[in-house]
This record gives structure tokens, C-alpha cells and sequence, in this order.
């Protein structure tokens, strides 16, 4: 039997790092703008937007920070509202509030996408949305445009989990006006922590510039928007976000790995979704037609289980190997809306309270074989008919 491998180990980090990793620290030279040109944070930029096919690209510390930074560039009014899905991480709630605007939550359906109908009965007033596209599941983008387009919302993009996502042939991060990426460890490309944000505004990445800590005029050393930066010059604040050039020698290695890394989450994800769709107790949600994404973990619900059996299932699964967390049930989880105590006058949001008592997450990183994903099929179906054919007996 195939042995299920630590599924919560990060990417590892390309061999082909190491020789810039040991100049840098031979070097000392970590700080972005110490060079005069060619940093590696400056080369990463470049880089990462031509990837995405977008016209620019800064890096900042997290994409929290990108999400914050694109606010605040953004010039909203102190307490706009900010529209934001009821399925996010904390992060995403907390980086409205940072930049003084108030988060305003929708709800989220069973497929873990924005239900459009709520999203459109909250858009009167709002100034902002956000788009999580919270663990890769990406909601129909083109209704999304198509409501804020008409009344002039700017749409930040949180694509954290999404590098690599198209929608109907666009990478996603560069469908809204802003899109924010993450290089956490459990993303798809690993610098332990880092963010970046892209988009074709001159203006709105000026601004974003000046603000993630290019103070006096270390803002010269992004060549091609000079002239965009000049007149805010001591006009905005500095809330030094900047990246570190060792995390963009890690990073920039990684790079090339995106599509064949893609490529394998994504069978990894279908070839374990297609064994747990014929389990009568689970049920993974397809994709959007438009969507091809790009997995490094699977999201499924859980059906006819009650919260205790849901719980058995879990302790049942992780002593198989297999951690499972379900993000109603588990206790304090960062993704269940109502721990998100900071906030004044949560919302109820049934629909999405009911999707998060029954909806599952684990890891399944692209480094997976085919036979380990088996592995953790037969371990995930296990724990189910485990904890299903107790209660028959049970009943009996």
C-alpha cells in the first residue's frame, strides 16, 4: 500500500536558488533599493508581470499587504464600504479595516462561491469590492464585472490561492482593476512569506509604490513610472511593505515551475475529486465552465453527517494521515466569519454558515503522485464509511 507522504511540508525551493541566495548573503545586499539597478525584487517585478501579462508589478510583503496597499491607492474615503465574500480569510476583513474602510460581507453558497444574487443587493454604496477567490474556486467573474462595471466599483482581486487560474483564457489577478498574489509557503510558489500586486493603472501603482516604502526617491528606481511618481512625492504616507531581495532569489527560481506545477495540482485534484464524487457521503463541487484552475488542495462537503459525525470524520481521516479541517467546526478557524470578532455588526450569513459546517479542506500539494493521491482517496473514503456505517449500526 502506497504510504500517504507529510502533505503539510512547503514546496521545496529550486536548487538553482542557492548560488543568488549565497551572493546576496555573502553581499549583505537585502534591501531592495540599495542597488541602482537590476535588484532582484526589481527583476522579480518585471518578471512576474510579464507572466501575467500585466503592465506592472509591485512586490510587498504580504498579499495582505497588497490588499492594503491597493486600498489605500485607491484614495477611498475613510469608512467606504468594501465589499467582500462571507468565505475569506481573515486577512482579507482585516486589510479593509487597516485602510479604514468598512468590510461589508456577502454570502457564499455550497460551490463556496459568491451567491451573485446577495452580492448585487449590497452593492448600493459600496466604493470597493474585493473578490476572494478563496482556496482557488473562482465565482463567474463576467456577472461580477458586469454588476460593478455599470456603477464605476473598482474590483481588487485576492488571488492568493489562484496562480495559475484562467477564466475563459485570462489569468486571473488580471480580470479587476488590482490583483493581489501570495508567496506564503502553502502557496503554489513558496518564500516562506511575500506578496505582489498587479495591474495596468500608471497611476494607481505610482501611488501604490510611493506608499509600500519607496521613500525620498527610491521610487526612480521603477524606471518606467518616473513621471507618474513624481508629483506625489511627500504627498503620500509610508507604510513600508517593501519585499526583501532574499525573498525574491527565492522566489524568481520558482517562476518557470508555475505551469508544470498547475498542470499537476490540477490532476492531482480531478483524479481525487472523481474517487470521492461517488461516495454518497462527499461531494466536491465542479468547476465553473469558464474556470481552469490551478489546485494545491481539495474543498469538499460533507452530506447527511450530523456535526459529531463530522468531527469522527475528521480524527478518523488524520489518523489515517490524511488532516482535515472543517471550517465551521474547527475551533477559531481564521475562515469562519463569525470569529471575526473585530468586526462591528457581523452579519448572519445562513447560507454561508451552513456551507462552512459541512465544508472540508486538505492539503494536496502538485508533488504528489498519482498513487499517494489514491492514498489519500482511499483514506478520505474510509473514514467516511467508518463514520457512516457506525451509525447503521448504531441504528440497528
Amino acid at each position: 500500500m502506497t504510504p500517504i507522504p507529510d502533505m503539510h511540508d512547503a514546496e521545496p525551493i529550486p536548487e538553482e536558488a542557492r548560488a543568488e541566495i549565497d551572493r546576496l548573503l555573502r553581499s549583505g545586499d537585502l534591501f531592495r533599493y540599495h542597488a541602482p539597478a537590476d535588484a532582484p525584487v526589481s527583476l522579480l517585478e518585471a518578471e512576474f508581470a510579464a507572466q501575467l501579462g500585466s503592465k506592472y508589478a509591485l512586490a510587498v510583503s504580504s498579499c495582505s499587504a497588497a490588499l492594503f496597499i491597493a486600498l489605500k491607492a485607491l484614495d477611498l474615503p475613510r469608512d467606504a464600504k468594501v465589499l467582500i465574500p462571507g468565505f475569506t480569510f481573515a486577512a482579507v476583513p482585516s486589510a479593509v479595516v487597516h485602510a479604514d474602510c468598512i468590510p461589508v460581507l456577502c454570502e457564499v453558497g455550497g460551490d463556496y462561491r459568491i451567491d451573485l444574487d446577495d452580492f448585487a443587493a449590497r452593492l448600493d454604496g459600496v466604493q470597493a469590492v474585493i473578490i476572494s477567490h478563496m482556496r482557488g474556486h473562482t465565482s463567474d467573474m463576467d456577472a461580477i464585472l458586469a454588476l460593478c462595471d455599470a456603477r464605476q466599483i473598482p474590483v481588487i482581486e485576492d488571488a492568493a490561492h489562484s496562480l495559475g487560474t484562467t477564466w475563459g483564457g485570462r489569468n486571473i489577478g488580471t480580470l479587476g482593476r488590482i490583483g493581489c498574489f501570495s508567496f506564503q509557503s502553502y502557496k503554489l510558489i513558496n518564500a516562506g512569506e511575500g506578496g505582489i500586486l498587479v495591474t495596468d493603472d500608471a497611476e494607481l501603482v505610482a501611488r501604490a509604490i510611493i506608499m509600500s516604502g519607496a521613500y525620498e526617491h527610491n521610487w526612480a528606481k521603477h524606471p518606467v513610472l518616473g513621471a507618474a511618481c513624481t508629483k506625489w512625492q511627500n504627498k503620500l504616507p509610508l507604510y513600508n511593505l517593501r519585499l526583501s531581495n532574499l525573498a525574491a532569489a527565492v522566489i524568481r527560481p520558482q517562476l518557470p515551475h508555475i505551469a508544470r506545477r498547475v498542470t499537476d495540482g490540477r490532476r492531482n485534484h480531478d483524479h481525487v475529486a472523481a474517487a470521492l464524487n461517488a461516495c454518497p457521503w462527499i461531494e466536491v463541487p465542479d468547476k465553473l465552465p469558464q474556470e481552469q484552475r490551478a489546485p494545491d488542495s481539495l474543498q469538499f462537503n460533507l452530506c447527511g453527517m450530523s456535526d459529531s459525525q463530522v468531527l469522527d470524520f475528521s480524527n478518523v481521516a488524520g489518523a489515517a494521515g490524511v488532516k482535515v479541517q472543517n471550517f465551521g467546526l474547527s475551533v477559531d478557524n481564521a475562515r469562519a466569519f463569525w470569529n471575526w470578532k473585530f468586526l462591528p455588526d457581523l452579519p448572519d450569513l445562513p447560507r454561508t454558515r451552513a456551507m462552512l459546517m459541512r465544508a472540508c479542506d486538505t492539503r494536496l500539494p502538485a508533488r504528489l503522485t498519482l498513487d499517494e493521491c489514491s492514498a489519500v482517496a482511499d483514506a478520505l473514503l474510509s473514514a467516511a464509511h467508518q463514520v457512516m456505517d457506525r451509525q447503521k449500526a448504531y441504528a440497528t
